[in-house]
């Protein structure tokens, strides 16, 4: 029985979400996938510097902007503005953005 009793302790990551963060819709559980969003965009950028051999410091000199900065970005991408996405992207990383909006 104890072990029945586990198994229905056991919830999915989007049944937690929902119970703790509130359903899709809502201000708190909107924030949250915002949050998560730009912390997705950190770490995209953290790996294309890192898969083009740049440091930080590298990086912000190309884009003239300060270590701490790039840092900041790549832990948290959500006060990035999009003019400095593309500068990092395409004068710093030599890549391009393609951005999409769903509705």
């Amino acid at each position: 029985m104890k072990g029945k009793d586990k198994q229905r302790e056991v919830s999915s990551w989007a049944d937690i979400k929902n119970r703790v963060y509130g359903v899709k819709g809502t201000e708190r559980r909107d924030n949250l996938d915002r949050e998560f969003e730009s912390f997705k965009i950190g770490l995209e950028l953290k790996k294309a510097r890192e898969a083009r051999h740049l440091t930080q410091q590298e990086l912000g000199e190309i884009i003239d902007k300060k270590r701490t900065y790039i840092s900041r970005v790549e832990n948290d991408g959500s006060n990035l503005t999009l003019k400095t996405l593309f500068d990092i992207v395409e004068k710093g990383l030599g890549g391009k953005v393609k951005i999409s909006i769903e509705l």
